[in-house]
């Protein structure tokens, strides 16, 4: 059996994201057992300097790509369909926002330490896309964290004190330099990189290519 690394560089504030791992996931399990992959979430920010009371994300988006609500609307619904098509209800609306999710970030490399970052990632994914639940909150937050079984009181300590804030900065800095500006990017074997929220196709065709190189290396 082949296992490749697979680093996921992305924000839980970003759909795509959600759209890709599903269908990387599809791909990694229709190659199975032949193929497997130690997966990590690395930290990127899309909106690093956004308040931590958020922003409507129609307003957010207007302002910062310049669509109009009908675009929007339209870039939503495709987005829905192909949540729906790997398997994720995405639940849009009026009072959805885009938040600061540098939080998030330093939770999610504290989870790593207990083999829990792909589920918390998930369960956020969940809940800031389906449930309607907003990340700013941080009784919220720390209900998502324990619903997946990692310590409370430490993961209070860790908000309170901003443990974890250099290493996700380092983290973000060192993706710069790589040339990571957009996200999803999903880099295997720390050679190969695919950006986007591909298909599973895509996915399963790039693996199945990757994992052959690996072997005859």
């Amino acid at each position: 059996m082949t296992q490749l690394k697979i680093e996921i560089v992305s924000d839980v504030m970003c759909p795509w994201c959600v759209v890709g791992y599903k269908n990387l996931e599809k791909a990694l399990s229709e190659l199975s057992p032949n193929l497997s992959a130690d997966i990590s979430w690395q930290a990127f920010e899309l909106n690093p300097d956004m308040p931590i009371e958020g922003q409507n994300l129609s307003e957010h988006l207007m302002q910062k790509y310049g669509q109009a609500k009908e675009q929007s609307e339209e870039n939503r619904a495709h987005l829905t369909k192909l949540g729906k098509d790997a398997g994720f209800d995405f639940n849009f609306d009026e009072n959805s926002i885009m938040i600061n999710s540098f939080d998030c970030h330093r939770l999610l490399t504290w989870a790593k330490g207990f083999n829990k970052q792909t589920e918390l990632k998930l369960s956020l994914f969940k809940a800031h896309f389906s449930d309607k639940v907003y990340l700013n909150d941080e009784a919220e937050l720390l209900r998502i964290v324990e619903s997946v079984g990692l310590p409370l009181n430490e993961a209070k300590q860790i908000i309170a004190n901003n443990d974890f804030s250099e290493n996700v900065r380092s983290e973000q800095q060192r993706y710069r330099e790589l040339g990571v500006s957009s996200v999803p990017t999903f880099i295997i074997n720390d050679k190969y990189a695919i950006s986007g929220g591909q298909a599973a196709a895509t996915f399963k065709q790039a693996l199945e290519q990757i994992s052959a190189e690996a072997e005859n290396a």
